[in-house]
């Protein structure tokens, strides 16, 4: 499955195919909500290894920050100056975050970038955790560690359309609940761009 993965996602130095995902997939953009200036983010999609097969590790973050509190996401976060390139910022935040160590993962490759209704421009990298795996969320920044099934996030019969109203518009987004998870906006759009990759191989 590694294998396979890796041929099917971009190089960390390659150009990606050009596609770009965003929340603005599923509605029009508007003037209010359209921004001419993008803040550079990485995340990272973190494989681990466990008797049942491959598995995606997901944060729930804490409700008290101040972008997408409480929601879902992967490890990641903004670029910091000192952040040698975007792959650099997703292993950061990620260790930061978890407590998986940078030195810990094997980063695969990435895939089309990610614009959020937030002003972020986020580049997903997709790298695989080797070792004995010591999880230690941030207690700033996350509330939860979790792992759901990649052969599940991979498989596009699995997310939703889904809606809700946001400043007094109904705004659609894909949705791929897990349990008691709820997975939606940005993380499910990645998920789902992932997923379209590996079907499609594009």
């Amino acid at each position: 499955m590694i294998k396979q993965l890796q041929t099917k996602l971009d190089s960390i130095s390659g150009e990606t195919t050009g596609r770009l995902y965003s929340d603005f997939d599923l509605n029009p953009i508007t003037p209010e909500l359209q921004s001419n200036t993008l803040k550079s983010a990485a995340v990272l999609v973190p494989l681990i290894l466990r008797d049942d097969g491959w598995q995606v590790l997901l944060t729930l973050r804490s409700p008290e920050m101040p972008t997408h509190g409480g929601q879902v996401s992967f490890p990641g976060g903004r670029q910091q100056e000192s952040d040698l390139n975007l792959c650099h910022t997703a292993l950061r935040e990620c260790e930061e975050e978890t407590g998986i160590l940078q030195t810990q993962v094997e980063v695969l490759g990435k895939f089309e970038t990610y614009q959020t209704v937030t002003d972020f421009e986020i580049t997903p990298f997709v790298g695989v955790v080797e070792g004995e795996v010591c999880l230690r969320a941030d207690p700033r920044e996350v509330t939860q560690i979790f792992e759901v099934p990649f052969t599940y996030v991979t498989e596009l019969k699995n997310f939703r359309h889904e809606s809700r109203h946001w400043k007094g518009q109904e705004r659609f987004f894909y949705a791929i609940p897990w349990r008691n998870h709820y997975i939606w906006g940005a993380t499910a759009g990645m998920l789902r761009a992932l997923a379209l990759r590996l079907a499609k191989g594009i």
